[in-house]
């Protein structure tokens, strides 16, 4: 039988527990009171959670399950990026607008674009892999972490906007090729075949050789031998003469392309402030864009009437519109800010955690869907009269487009 002394006990100790849970839970409350939810950041909401035990062991699990070591593509990337995210972008930016312009010394003056067909289906999937296998998981998911697990949360209108910034980007790609067209009185827009002015300057060439046909004749019937020579002279000046609206098409081209050369230089400074992977896929998929679209505004620039020095020397200029853009990113993500940083106070873009910052990577997405799909597809898309040539021809450019979009899909994957 219980004594009361030890009844007394019990109760006491009983009255003594409850009472020191109820005082850490008051002391809790309090602590969690003082702090305005609202006002919490997203890196600082992570942070609290990532002091949560289940998320710890989580992490743990992670971690272990998480292969060892680097890839072969994540030490490529590290020695090719090494520094800041500014620095990685410039350097990102001399990698896709130096070699290519240097690759156009090797290049014929008479070359085909249509020639570099498989190449551009490579760079469709190069474009269109980076595009939906980082650019788009990474703008509304973000990056995942190597060590540590990551909660995504989600927030009214943010997705919206991010949606709206695409569009965006969409858009003024297609106003730009739009404006060009116009210009240009509806001979073509801002491609990579640039397949319709080629046929327009060999109809010239054509017709101004049938001309050199009957002048020729005419001076045999009534002119002397001495005459010919000048009317031969006369109609090859005539042949050689580019046509007015070639001519423009080819200063408007350079103007289309500067424009498209900041957007690139955009998109290395915003894939890099994202993350190293995200930036090194995105440099590695717009230098296969770039080579085919170099070499194709370097066959055009010959058919509007430019030397082969002179027409380097304009691609050159304008690859200076992909530096440009960079440091306007570069300028953007600084003094922008981005929600992940957490250095940004006050509330966001419309009441969301967005800056000014995080706005630049879907607008990249945006320009990157357009060139990949209405920009070149169209080309992919023509066909000739022979069939079997073409079946060959298609099989080909699928290939290369499975191969480009492939790559992607590999780097993502190590």
């Amino acid at each position: 039988m219980v004594s009361r002394r030890n009844k007394t006990l019990a109760s006491l100790s009983l009255f003594l527990a409850v009472w020191a849970w109820s005082a850490s839970a008051a002391a809790v409350k309090g602590e969690t009171a003082a702090v305005d939810v609202g006002a919490l950041t997203s890196p600082q909401i992570e942070e609290q959670l990532q002091n949560c035990s289940l998320v710890q062991a989580l992490n743990a699990h992670k971690v272990a399950s998480s292969p060892s070591g680097s890839s072969v593509t994540s030490k490529i990337f590290s020695f090719l990026f090494p520094g800041s995210p500014a620095v990685n972008a410039l350097l990102a930016t001399l990698y896709i607008s130096g070699p290519p312009n240097f690759l156009l010394a090797l290049c014929p003056p008479n070359i085909d674009p249509s020639s570099l067909s498989v190449m551009v289906a490579f760079a469709v999937g190069g474009l269109l892999g980076d595009t939906l296998f980082h650019l788009l998981p990474e703008i509304f998911l973000g990056e995942d972490p190597h060590d540590t697990v990551k909660f995504v949360m989600v927030e009214p209108n943010k997705n919206l906007l991010l949606g709206v910034a695409i569009m965006a980007g969409f858009l003024t790609f297609v106003a730009m090729d739009k404006g060009l067209r116009i210009a240009t009185g509806g001979e073509g827009g801002h491609d990579h075949s640039h397949g319709h002015a080629h046929e327009k300057t060999e109809t010239s060439a054509i017709a101004s050789g049938a001309e050199l046909k009957d002048l020729k004749d005419g001076a045999r019937a009534r002119k002397p031998v001495a005459n010919i020579s000048a009317q031969h002279d006369t109609a090859t000046e005539q042949k050689k003469e580019i046509n007015p609206s070639v001519k423009l098409g080819g200063y408007l081209n350079l103007i289309a392309d500067f424009t498209h050369n900041i957007t690139d230089g955009l998109a290395m400074s915003s894939s890099f402030y994202a993350s190293p992977t995200i930036g090194a896929t995105t440099t590695v998929a717009v230098f296969f864009h770039e080579i085919p679209h170099e070499v194709g505004d370097f066959a055009l620039l010959i058919q509007s009437g430019f030397s082969k020095r002179a027409a380097m020397g304009a691609q050159f200029v304008t690859a200076l519109g992909a530096l440009l853009g960079t440091c306007i990113g570069i300028a953007v993500q600084e003094l922008g800010g981005k929600s992940a940083s957490g250095a940004s106070e006050g509330p966001g873009l419309f009441g969301t955690s967005l800056r000014w910052g995080d706005m630049l990577l879907p607008f990249t997405a945006g320009t990157f869907l357009y060139v990949g799909t209405v920009a070149v597809i169209p080309e992919l898309l023509e066909t000739g009269p022979d069939q079997g040539k073409e079946l060959r021809k298609t099989l080909t450019q699928f290939a290369a487009m499975f191969t480009g979009a492939g790559i992607m899909l590999a780097i993502s994957w190590s």
